[in-house]
């Protein structure tokens, strides 16, 4: 019975390597359509229109701009002065502050509106009595009301440049566009470890991504905020809807199947604010998977027998279900003990053929894929972080694993806002202290999985299986980074709650 067990999780392991090798093997399939996207561009155009200059239309239209905010209340009049100093005609110019705030950023709404409305901007709060549906009932509910034939998004965290509009409205020309995406830059990058990884990790899936799947005529997303869309091809595919968490991507896969063309404009930048705690990443992040398979859920049975190019559905299926990959990193973790024991004495021509391609497919593929782009796109500063990568995955495996089975299972659910503190880089790291963590019982899941972890390390050691050691140690390594991280934060709220009860 023993070794039929053994056997079995033996099976399952490598059912889960393999799902992470196929990962890995598209990664590397995008970095081949980067680098030829780079030589020769012209040749993979999706539509050779898009390399026509673009210029602003004789009459310029009317653009309403939204800005949906929960209790932002330290970015919110930053970003209603940036949107408010667009370079755009007054009368041609929208912005609706879709305040749904329960605490004092309504006062700070109120404030920048009034300031502006005295100036003569086209400006005012709309609130509802309730928060339903969350952000896209939000949207949807401004949209109802919106003069502007074009939608801008800013989520609250964004400080848009001046020339904004003039750069992406030109796009609009052709009257097939129904989306334009900017690229998002970052205002805290060099704040922590963390938040140069999250750019590293962002700005990849901008500049690769996005980039390969544009030019290629390929499916992508709206990223929820920095972008314009055209207000019938957000009616036309059937408006915001709250049935997944992930909003934006569900509306940008259901306007292209209704044959709506985006547009990635790399060359606009849109300066943002990334999260500084763990907490708040993984919280993002979770949202992110989570919605990520309800999208799946929801689209992918109907993208598949629709006309849509084989190609496109094969490329949104890797885009749409990529999150597997967290259950499968999961799986290939718990199950690492059991496989080692099922092969005790294996030869050295097995682990030459078998284990060592499979190690390059899933873990070096991918840290390659990152390496090359960040070494190409003059992100070297950053690439310091990159060994933490594949240790701090197998930390947040556990989370983000149950976030894509909520994701199977659930429809919808509570849309979890990610904290802005207003932070750039060379702001004092006190800010980040106003946050509230669930740090007990996060170090609670991943405490008994560094034990458990700790086992295969032991058991090379004792066995003098010294080359397979430091490998080994990636998985320990891995939650005690999490753990550590956990720690110091809930540590740090622990004590701001004492100062002030003191």
């Amino acid at each position: 019975m023993t070794s039929l067990i053994l056997n079995v999780l033996t099976v399952v392991h490598f059912l889960a390597v393999g799902g992470l090798a196929l990962y890995g093997i598209h990664r590397i399939w995008m970095i081949y359509c980067w680098r030829r996207c780079a030589r020769i561009s012209s040749a993979i155009e999706p539509d050779p229109e898009f390399k026509k200059d673009l210029s602003l239309p004789a009459v310029l239209p009317t653009v309403t701009v939204q800005l949906p905010l929960y209790n932002e209340s330290l970015v919110a009049g930053r970003l209603i002065d940036a949107v408010a100093a667009f370079d755009w005609p007054t009368e041609k110019l929208e912005i609706q502050v879709l305040d749904d705030s329960t605490d004092n950023t309504s006062r700070v709404v109120d404030e920048r509106v009034a300031c502006w409305s005295a100036r003569g901007m086209d400006i005012r709060a709309v609130r509802r009595q309730r928060r339903t549906g969350y952000k896209a009932g939000a949207l949807a509910n401004g949209l109802d009301r919106a003069k502007g034939e074009l939608i801008a998004l800013f989520d609250a965290d964004f400080v848009p440049r001046p020339d904004f509009l003039r750069k992406m409205v030109p796009h609009f020309t052709r009257p097939n566009i129904g989306m334009v995406q900017a690229r998002w830059g970052f205002l805290n990058n060099g704040y922590s470890w963390l938040t140069r990884l999250q750019s590293l990790l962002l700005s990849t899936h901008f500049g690769i991504e996005h980039e390969v799947r544009f030019r290629r005529g390929l499916f992508f997303n709206f990223n929820g905020t920095a972008g314009i869309w055209r207000k019938t091809a957000i009616e036309s595919a059937g408006g915001w809807s709250s049935d997944t968490v992930t909003e934006d991507l569900d509306l940008s896969y259901r306007a292209q199947m209704a044959g709506w063309r985006f547009v990635y404009a790399g060359d606009v930048v849109v300066p943002s604010e990334l999260p500084v705690t763990l907490s708040d990443f993984r919280r993002q992040q979770e949202r992110w998977g989570k919605g990520a398979i309800q999208t799946a859920r929801k689209l992918l049975p109907k993208l598949m027998v629709s006309a849509v190019p084989p190609g496109v559905k094969i490329e949104a299926a890797a885009h749409l279900l990529a999150n597997f990959c967290w259950i499968f990193a999961f799986t290939a973790t718990i199950t690492l003990f059991p496989v080692l024991l099922n092969r005790i004495g294996i030869g050295v021509y097995q682990i030459i053929w078998f284990d060592v391609p499979l190690f390059l497919l899933t873990g070096i593929a991918v840290i390659c894929y990152y390496l090359i782009y960040g070494w190409r796109a003059c992100r070297r500063r950053d690439l310091w972080v990159l060994p933490l990568l594949p240790a701090a995955s197998i930390g947040l495996a556990p989370f983000f694993s149950l976030a894509v089975i909520k994701g199977l299972t659930q429809k919808g659910g509570v849309f979890l806002r990610t904290p802005k503190f207003g932070i750039t880089d060379g702001i004092p790291a006190t800010f980040q202290t106003t946050i509230q963590t669930h740090g007990i019982v996060n170090l609670m899941i991943n405490l008994p999985l560094l034990l458990y972890s700790l086992v295969p390390v032991v058991f090379a050691w004792h066995r003098g299986t010294w080359p397979a050691i430091p490998f080994l140690c990636f998985f320990p390594l891995g939650f005690c980074i999490i753990m550590g991280s956990d720690l110091r934060e809930l540590l740090q709220v622990v004590g701001k709650k004492g100062t002030k009860t003191a």
